[in-house]
């Protein structure tokens, strides 16, 4: 498989999108921003494979990091946004989902979404095996 710009050795300037490479949902949406990275703002880091320096790996893989060119790091819905803001295709929502009260919403739904995600993976792993014990 091609690998979309993955600069994980060396991060550049912009925002760095820290991402569980064992988490398939996690694989998957991380390919959908490759691709819309057209101007190539992001850097990618799997966080399971890859150097983390200063930050908590176990933190990182818990929930959704970014960490900004200013070195400020954002995580949950706050992190969402600051990507798609990155994003020209998802700039317009990340402009929205940074907004009061959309991103608490977003926020409530991102924590409800990581209680189910164990089994998510579950489910994903199996289809991607061909479906066995479903």
């Amino acid at each position: 498989m091609t690998r979309l710009h993955d600069r994980t050795e060396a991060p550049g300037a912009g925002m760095i999108v820290y991402y569980d490479g064992g988490c398939p949902l996690c694989s998957r949406e991380i390919r959908v921003m490759r691709r819309l990275d057209r101007h190539r703002r992001l850097s990618f880091l799997d966080v399971t494979r890859h150097d983390v320096g200063d930050m908590d790996r176990d933190a990182l893989l818990r929930r959704f990091h970014v960490r900004g060119s200013d070195g400020r790091t954002v995580s949950g819905a706050a992190a969402f946004a600051a990507v798609w803001r990155e994003l020209p295709a998802l700039s317009w929502l990340g402009r929205l989902a940074a907004t009061r009260p959309v991103v608490g919403i977003l926020e409530a739904a991102y924590r409800g979404f990581l209680r189910l995600r164990p089994g998510l993976q579950t489910v994903v792993r199996r289809l991607e095996r061909g479906g066995d014990g479903l």
